[in-house]
């Protein structure tokens, strides 16, 4: 069936379809990449670093400085749920969600064996019904999620934290970081769509999620700090970490 374009939707679903073959696409909020990120969890004992059941370090730090504190929280993109489950074993009320049912019956089976309580929903963010994503937020908490959309889904994040992030709510947010051996794609957004590839994920400058995120207030942006395999916490210095919060309500 042939689309006819009648909303902004309908636009970005479109633009969707420019970016169909690419593996990662839909980790978040386009359901191409289904397949891809079901076959991703599919095999729990590969050496993929983050299939390691620690929380970021930075998350471990914004609450250790008092930063955040326990309260209602949504991991975006949660994958097996390592932050989920660390944030509820700190006392907060956490709701999950990833768009692989592989990836959220992981992160079921660990919560059980951790003996916590979170939430699991599996689906797109950008489509779950109010009553299924139920907010507002607090935190939401993003760990490599947003550098797999492509540059028009940005409206669509955007839109989504403005609807379940509570004013005073923070954002927590990893990604990959351009520039000094970092990974990810540093191509400009026309290039991208003249490819039809994300290139494995999208490299950030700060200035440029500054830029993104300049309607809410930066409280801290750097580098995540390596840790050694030993260590309870998961680090690469490959990535950005933000910590980001709305405004109060007027």
């Amino acid at each position: 069936m042939n689309r006819t374009v009648r909303s902004v939707e309908d636009v970005l679903a479109l633009l969707d379809g420019l970016f169909a073959s690419e593996s990662e696409a839909g980790r978040l909020g386009t359901g191409d990449g289904k397949d891809f990120w079901d076959r991703f969890y599919a095999d729990r004992s590969r050496p993929v670093p983050f299939f390691v059941s620690k929380p970021d370090e930075n998350l471990a730090a914004h609450l250790d400085r008092g930063l955040i504190a326990p309260c209602r929280a949504l991991d975006l993109g949660c994958g097996a749920g390592r932050n989920a489950l660390y944030l509820a074993s700190r006392g907060f009320q956490v709701d999950a969600v990833d768009l692989s049912p592989v990836a959220t019956a992981w992160g079921k089976d660990r919560a059980q064996e951790a003996g916590v309580d979170v939430r699991f929903l599996c689906g797109d963010a950008f489509t779950l019904p109010a009553a299924e994503l139920s907010g507002p937020y607090d935190l939401v908490v993003d760990s490599g999620c947003f550098h797999h959309l492509p540059p028009h889904r940005r409206t669509s994040y955007l839109g989504l934290l403005d609807r379940v992030l509570a004013p005073g709510g923070h954002l927590a947010l990893t990604s990959f970081a351009a520039g000094d051996g970092g990974m990810g794609s540093e191509l400009t957004d026309a290039e991208l769509y003249r490819r039809g590839d994300l290139q494995g994920g999208l490299a950030y400058t700060p200035e440029s999620l500054r830029w993104i995120f300049s309607d809410l207030v930066e409280v801290e942006l750097r580098r995540m700090r390596e840790e050694p395999p030993e260590s309870e916490l998961f680090g690469v210095t490959f990535l950005w970490t933000a910590l980001f919060r709305r405004g109060a309500a007027a």
